[in-house]
């Protein structure tokens, strides 16, 4: 199943990437979204960096096939690999699940804001309720990405 989101900022693409690339921004959004748990890690590479998020996030309020699946409890990892300031790819698996979401992430300037641009393909690997599961992981990815959008304008606004 095929997840595209676009976010805007009202910053320059070179800040908006430094905020991405901010363990501090991270881990506020972590806290924003209610993980249990959350190591963020951030290297240099080249013009661009890889950043890896390993959290744990509570299963409360999914539906119960789902919870059957990842428990009381879910690790997720992030691993976003920027090539430049601007591109960069995305993984997100649950370890030990049959899930799998990878795509790409990129910052385009739009006058004096920044899109960033995000379309990944979402796999689950269960026979006959895959789709479910697909669209339920989308609709998490889509509210997390929205708690994204909101920490990152009041980060871009200096609340911090």
């Amino acid at each position: 199943m095929r997840f595209q989101r676009t976010a805007t900022y009202d910053a320059a693409p070179a800040e908006v990437f430094a905020m991405l690339s901010d363990p501090a921004w991270r881990a506020a959004v972590g806290a924003a979204q209610g993980v249990t748990s959350q190591k963020v890690t951030v290297t240099p590479e080249g013009d661009g960096c890889r950043i890896v998020i390993d959290e744990l996030q509570n299963t409360a309020g999914l539906p119960a096939i789902a919870k059957k699946i990842a428990g009381e409890t879910t690790r997720a990892v992030v691993t976003e690999v920027w090539s430049s300031p601007t591109s960069g790819t995305v993984e997100i698996v649950a370890p030990g699940k049959p899930t799998k979401m990878v795509g790409t992430t990129r910052l385009v300037a739009d006058g004096d804001r920044t899109q960033q641009v995000t379309e990944l393909e979402c796999t689950v690997k269960v026979p006959l309720i895959s789709g479910k599961l697909e669209q339920l992981m989308v609709d998490n990815i889509n509210a997390g990405r929205t708690v994204e959008e909101t920490v990152g304008a009041a980060w871009l606004k200096g609340e911090r």
